[in-house]
């Protein structure tokens, strides 16, 4: 068995001991390359996705997380790759789109960073640049509860996933001045919606 697999098993019945309800999983292609977007509340997030699909997911994570002990090593074994989020890095981009390439899915949470809120944030347009490149669907994703995860009992612990979302539907009408940001926010509003 993979560490993905072990890790896959071991924290879905830590998931289902915490009551966790999953909506919508029928809105993930069986096969194909497919970018998720996720909204993102808390380091649980990756987990709680991951488990929840029948699809292995790679992350694009911060760098940061690579240097820290054990944890560096174990996100790269389960597929996560890090991105520079101080700069363009086109490194990461083209990791990225081998991903898609090889029919495979890709995980990624276009805020940028962690809510503290727990509200939607704005998209930054990475999402949309790799979404360009790929031609691959986006599927939005919502996580709820992840943020109090380990505080408190069952229940409240939910993925929603939402329909795909193609470049087709997402063409931005005339006079937009930035397609990539406008395309970002739908994507966005999508999450926000479910």
């Amino acid at each position: 068995m993979t560490l993905y697999g072990f890790a896959r098993r071991f924290f879905r019945t830590f998931f289902q001991l915490k009551g966790w309800k999953i909506e919508g999983l029928e809105n993930i292609p069986k096969k194909g390359p497919v970018i998720l977007a996720v909204n993102h509340i808390s380091n649980w997030d990756p987990v709680l996705v991951g488990c929840g699909l029948n699809r292995q997911v790679s992350y694009m994570a911060k760098e940061e997380l690579f240097s820290v002990p054990f944890l560096g090593w174990a996100i790269r074994k389960v597929g996560a790759f890090p991105v520079n989020r101080a700069q363009a890095d086109t490194g990461a981009i083209r990791q990225a789109l081998a991903i898609l390439k090889e029919d495979r899915v890709l995980g990624l949470f276009p805020e940028g960073t962690r809510s503290k809120t727990g509200d939607v944030q704005r998209a930054l347009p990475g999402v949309v640049l790799i979404m360009d490149r790929s031609k691959a669907p986006v599927v939005p994703v919502k996580v709820r509860g992840t943020n109090r995860l380990l505080r408190g009992g069952r229940g409240g612990l939910r993925l929603v996933v939402g329909k795909p979302l193609t470049l087709d539907q997402l063409k931005a009408p005339e006079g937009v001045a930035n397609r990539r940001e406008w395309v970002a926010e739908r994507i966005m509003r999508a999450i926000d919606e479910l």
